[in-house]
């Protein structure tokens, strides 16, 4: 059986936070209830990284958080504590740069690589002088003109060559060394060094396929260069010549020109990424490269170190990151779980409104976005929502349908940062389409747009067709008929017929070796589409509620009913019980605390939109004195309309924290600026307006009296969710720091250092007191975010001291509340002795349950938090929430 932790904490380690620092925490979370600390991935990763997802080398520990003796003392110190372990791995892709020694060799042999068949490379692209080279965007102007400029120069060190352009060091061909050898071969009247430079020359050049030629000319190439170096030491003139040659070459930019064009790469002006490039990336980022994880060698290579810990119990589980973008999901979970059956295993799938996770995948269940949209969307209301939408739309004059919005921007990221993924798929289209005498005569720049519009009309990540496996489930055959339908009504003009055989070709009823490498590929293209068209850019422009725009959420939605809440949590509990549950993550737009605060504006959209008035019109004359109205409207409405929520939800916030937060929200959008064409008037006019409001008093006056309208009815929203989330089904995971009041926002604002002596002064401090009194002496220090440290501790205890009341047989059901607020009360039962009872929608409620009651199983229940007691049957949500704004009840 998988070793099922009761409760995660996720830790971000990086260079200011290393093993040793996490590892003095280990007594402070084994206090807090933990079971299990959740780490960010920590194989080595790129110099300076801080995150951990670009790694460069699966075989060891990150150097920079202490290496492998650190590694041990943090493991050490966890077993002391009594803490479990998670890591989280990153099978999609590998950072490129020197310190990847996979990639190193990729771009120095070719496709006669060692290492060609880890990386997803296309070596023979439509135009003929990309084949056999890997194209590589660094340059900051057209190539001809740094070549000119000696922008690009070839640097001899000791026996090795290296190409430098643009702070790279980029290796050189093994056979392109005879250009420079034999130069100086000759100057130097050498025939040992005009043997090597013949020698060189002559090596083959296998494809990645031919395992043994690559081999034996991996072995040549080895002893050549030892006796280049040997050959250097003993004669010292050779090594002058050597340098007169390269010196020579760096003079002539012809032949200069020529030596780079003999590489296994060409050099190119950064803006050809998103058309020209021939790998398949993580999502848009040129410096991750996507692996080939569905061959084994690949697995087993990259997955050796965790694998290893994972069957000594030095791990207990593992969190699988962006498994949408592997070739075969199914695949790679099962040969992950053939290698450790006892593991934990939940996957980051995204998953979108109303689709669940997959039965088939052997794992435990997803890191928990569809439980933080669910627990967001039942307290929000939706006839607040609904009066929200007409203000945004008055206040912005942007169009409130979201969807459509949604299409757009995804047919944006696929012209754009994505060209070269459609481009490969076209010309596989092309071919597939020219051996098929129904479809020959659609044209190249037809198919491709076709390809754009079906990829931006799936309502969902991808599917998992497998035509190896000739499998294909009711599911995806909807998800693609549904596409398919969708594309031929938005895109007349061009045959239906093309969208047909298309919806043939991705649901295998037209089958051949090049139509399953068309669905294959198309399957991994479809969720870079929604993620760099949705969540990295719609999410930003659509700020009716931008507490609804987080990760797999539905920002058009108005909300989910109890009743709907209740159908999702028993849902889980009977497909995934063991799921991760969590509210904020390292990659959360904004912490759960800011979406609580914010759910609170559906409740008194009327009060928000005459706030957004009062505070427009007061700024509107701030343009015009402050800014000597040298910007004119800038900022848009919109981007002011999104900075007044931001100032709601993450109230007091620095200039500093919001101007690099709306910049980052911005660029974002690509509405006004972008990071790669920023706008500098108007991010000058957005920085100049922040700066201008913040220093404006009556303003900022007016802002805390409204934020303190909210601010109440907020916290209660933390504490109902958070509860709910550790008592719902699933593992619940606790984002660094969360366990007090958290207003950050995306990220670097989320990974600021946390005050972890305050955290555990505090939790020692009310550890000490009765129930009736701390949860007394938390309301009076609610400023502190006491009430929520002091609810997430009492509730995680209580999983430790009752497991069997959350696990897979433990089951879940609604309990009944009745009476004239019934609608304002969430309560359900899991096992027969744990209730949660929780409000919504407060400010409406106003503490006045009319005779609201919640019905209790019957027995003697004490209430963990309180400690207060009642007896089963119809009791009164006000008596159960007099002295807490939740409840937590244990029968006795």
């Amino acid at each position: 059986m998988p070793r099922i932790p009761s409760s995660t904490y996720r830790l971000q380690l990086h260079k200011a936070f290393t093993f040793d620092d996490a590892a003095s925490i280990a007594d402070y979370l084994s206090e807090l209830g933990v079971s299990h600390v959740y780490s960010s991935p920590y194989l080595q990763a790129a110099p300076g990284s801080m995150h951990g997802y670009d790694v460069v080398d699966h075989r060891c520990v990150n150097a920079e958080l202490g290496g492998p003796e650190a590694h041990k003392r943090f493991c050490t110190r966890l077993g002391e504590a009594g803490l479990g372990q998670v890591l989280d791995i990153v099978p999609n892709h590998m950072s490129l740069g020197a310190e990847n020694r996979y990639w190193n060799d990729v771009l120095e042999n070719g496709a006669s690589s060692r290492y060609a068949s880890f990386f997803d490379i296309d070596w023979q692209p439509d135009e003929e002088r990309l084949r056999n080279k890997v194209l590589v965007p660094v340059l900051a102007d057209q190539y001809g003109r740094v070549l000119q400029a000696g922008g690009i120069q070839v640097v001899r060190y000791g026996n090795s060559f290296q190409v430098e352009c643009a702070e790279q060091k980029l290796p050189v061909a093994p056979q392109s060394m005879q250009a420079i050898l034999g130069r100086a071969g000759e100057q130097a009247r050498s025939d040992t060094l005009s043997f090597l430079a013949t020698a060189f020359g002559r090596l083959p050049a296998p494809e990645y396929a031919d395992r043994r030629t690559i081999l034996a000319r991996d072995r040549d190439k080895r002893v050549l260069m030892g006796l280049l170096a040997r050959l250097c030491l003993e004669e010292p003139a050779l090594a002058d010549a050597l340098e007169r040659g390269v010196a020579e070459l760096n003079e002539d930019r012809d032949a200069l020109d020529d030596f780079l064009n003999q590489q296994n790469y060409r050099l190119a002006y950064w803006k050809t990424a998103d058309q020209q490039l021939g790998y398949r990336r993580f999502f848009d980022v040129n410096t991750l490269i996507g692996l080939r994880m569905e061959r084994e060698h690949v697995f087993e290579e990259t997955h050796a170190l965790v694998l290893d810990w994972l069957r000594r119990g030095v791990v207990d589980g593992v969190r699988v990151d962006h498994p949408d973008g592997l070739r075969d999901p199914a695949q790679y979970l099962r040969r992950l779980r053939e290698h450790a059956p006892d593991a934990w295993i939940v996957a980051e799938k995204i998953l979108e409104p109303g689709e669940f996770l997959r039965k088939s995948w052997p794992i435990e269940g997803t890191s928990g976005y569809d439980f933080m949209n669910a627990a967001l969307g039942v307290l929000v209301a939706p006839d607040g929502m609904k009066e929200l939408r007409e203000i945004y739309e008055e206040f912005t004059g942007e169009a409130t349908n979201f969807r459509a919005l949604a299409h757009e921007k995804k047919i944006n990221a696929s012209q754009e940062a994505l060209g070269s993924d459609v481009n490969r798929l076209t010309s596989l289209l092309v071919d597939i389409c020219e051996a098929n005498r129904d479809q020959r005569d659609y044209t190249r720049a037809e198919m491709r747009r076709a390809v754009r519009e079906v990829a931006a009309c799936y309502s969902v990540y991808r599917s998992y067709v497998q035509p190896a496996r000739d499998e294909i489930t009711c599911e995806d055959r909807a998800t693609i008929a549904a596409a398919i339908e969708c594309a031929k009504e938005r895109r007349r003009d061009i045959g239906a017929g093309l969208f047909d055989f298309l919806g043939a070709v991705l649901t295998l009823e037209v089958k051949g070796k090049l139509e399953a490498e068309f669905l294959m590929r198309f399957q991994q293209f479809t969720p870079p589409v929604m993620a760099k068209g949705v969540e990295d850019t719609a999410f930003y422009c659509y700020n009716r509620l931008v507490a609804m725009c987080e990760v797999g959420g539905d920002p058009g939605s108005d909300g989910l009913s109890v009743a709907e809440f209740h159908a999702y949590n028993a849902k889980m509990q009977a497909t995934h019980p063991h799921t991760m549950a969590t509210l904020s993550t390292h990659d959360s737009k904004r912490s759960d605390d800011v979406r609580a605060r914010l759910a609170v504006l559906s409740e008194m959209p009327a009060a928000f939109g005459g706030a957004l008035v009062r505070w427009s019109r007061m700024n509107n004359e701030l343009r015009a004195e402050m800014l000597g109205g040298r910007y004119g409207d800038m900022p848009d409405r919109n981007t002011e309309y999104l900075l007044y929520q931001t100032l709601i939800g993450a109230w007091p916030i620095t200039p500093e924290r919001l101007k690099a937060y709306m910049l980052k929200a911005t660029r974002e959008a690509k509405q006004q600026t972008s990071w790669t064409a920023s706008n500098t008037e108007f991010e000058d006019a957005l920085f100049g307006f922040i700066d201008a409001a913040l220093g404006y008093g009556p303003f900022v006056t007016d802002l805390e009296l409204f934020v303190g309208m909210v601010k109440e009815a907020g916290r209660v929203n933390s504490l109902a969710q958070t509860l709910m989330k550790h008592t719902a089904p699933g593992v619940p995971d606790l984002y660094q720091g969360a366990e007090l009041w958290d207003l950050s926002l995306v990220d670097p604002d989320n990974r600021r250092p946390v005050d972890y002596r305050l955290r555990a002064k505090m939790l020692h401090e009310i550890k000490r007191m009765p129930a009736a009194s701390a949860a007394a002496e938390a309301m009076r220090r609610a400023d502190e975010g006491l009430p929520k440290l002091w609810t997430i501790h009492r509730a995680l205890c209580l999983r430790r001291e009752l497991p069997e009341s959350f696990g897979a047989q433990a089951g879940y059901a609604a309990l009944p509340v009745e009476g004239a607020r019934a609608e304002y009360g969430i309560a359900y039962l899991r096992g027969e002795r744990v209730a949660t009872i929780v409000p919504r929608l407060v400010t409406r409620l106003d503490g006045a349950w009319s005779g609201t009651t919640v019905e209790l199983p019957e027995g003697r229940w004490t209430n963990r938090l309180t400690g207060a007691e009642m007896s089963g049957g119809r009791v009164s949500m006000e008596a159960a929430l007099r002295d807490f704004p939740v409840a937590l009840l244990v029968r006795d």
